[in-house]
């Protein structure tokens, strides 16, 4: 198991196969339809128009086991400190450790990259994602209660935050 940088070419079509099975069976995502191949190309496009790293871990045979990111948080100039991530972890590989190690990865791109504050927004019956966050310094900050309706039911959503000591020299404008 090893870390990359993930790549359109590369990974697009894995990181779709992941995606999906989250929206089919899952609260991890509130999509309710699969996505098809041509949204990972304006995904990825978001994502290096704006500077936005994908890292993935991939076994020695190239198979992408998960993956995680982050976007903007708020569309709003002086959210440009903070950025909300995803972490997913590829089915069959869920429980060996890979999401922490996705999420302590994509924590220290943000502290490079200078941001302030990173936004977890989790299903609130997600209790293991919830329980790695808060291990690894992120703190709730809200739950907006019957926030998607998926499956036949409410769902609340959660959120949990991780301040960071970058930037040294914030500035407004």
């Amino acid at each position: 198991m090893h870390p990359v940088l993930c790549t359109e070419e590369r990974h697009a079509s894995q990181i779709l196969a992941i995606f999906n099975e989250a929206i089919v069976n899952s609260t991890a995502l509130y999509d309710y339809k699969p996505r098809t191949p041509e949204s990972m190309v304006a995904w990825f496009a978001t994502k290096r128009s704006n500077g936005f790293p994908v890292i993935g871990m991939e076994d020695d045979a190239g198979k992408l086991l998960g993956f995680a990111s982050y976007g903007t948080f708020r569309a709003f100039p002086a959210y440009k400190y903070t950025v909300e991530h995803s972490v997913y972890v590829e089915k069959s590989c869920r429980g060996r450790g890979l999401g922490r190690t996705l999420l302590e990865a994509i924590v220290a791109k943000a502290e490079e990259h200078g941001m302030h504050t990173v936004v977890g927004a989790i299903d609130l019956d997600n209790t293991a994602s919830i329980e790695l966050h808060k291990r690894l310094g992120f703190e709730h900050c809200g739950t907006i209660k019957q926030a998607g309706f998926k499956f036949g039911r409410w769902l609340d959503l959660t959120f949990l935050q991780k301040t960071l000591k970058t930037p040294l020299q914030p500035v407004d404008g």
